[in-house]
């Protein structure tokens, strides 16, 4: 018989960062599968953001909650109709990177983000669920539009531990 390997302790700081890179890249994949189409067609009635405007909105927020964090290096805010769809992946990518530095600083100190109750894991359940939240509108949106995202781009979207 041949001894077993003791087994790394979890690290539940280390699996919330993990998360929190796993749902960047789901956005990512989302707008990357997103028929061109889509990106800026208005929607149906005229009234509502686009989807650029989406994704501009969920980079432009997790900015707001550096700013209010006193986070130091922040990336520039998307001016709504001025960007393009690879340069929102591109800001959603800097603001992710940014946003793992303040989680990880929080996480191996005392939980807390500043302007933001009650502590970090909080705040991680809020961003993902704000992305989320997008995410959902962003898929409605194209199908709507009568530009829908690919079956199995939608299947994608929950491949969490492949993405």
């Amino acid at each position: 018989m041949s001894a077993k390997k003791p087994q790394a302790a979890f690290v539940i700081a280390d699996a919330l960062l993990g998360a929190y890179a796993t749902n960047n890249r789901i956005n990512v994949y989302l707008l990357e599968n997103l028929p061109d189409e889509a990106w800026i067609a208005k929607p149906p009635g005229g009234k509502g953001r686009d989807i650029s405007s989406i994704a501009g909105h969920i980079h432009n927020v997790r900015l707001m909650w550096l700013k209010a964090s006193g986070a130091t290096d922040i990336p520039a805010k998307l001016e709504p109709g001025t960007f393009t769809k690879q340069q929102a992946i591109a800001a959603l990518e800097a603001s992710w990177k940014a946003l793992e530095t303040a989680l990880r600083t929080s996480l191996a100190g005392e939980g807390k983000i500043k302007s933001f109750k009650p502590d970090v894991v909080s705040f991680f359940g809020y961003l993902v669920a704000h992305d989320a939240h997008h995410r959902g509108q962003i898929t409605m949106l194209a199908r709507q539009l009568g530009h829908p995202i690919s079956q199995s781009a939608m299947f994608g979207l929950w491949e969490w531990g492949t993405r």
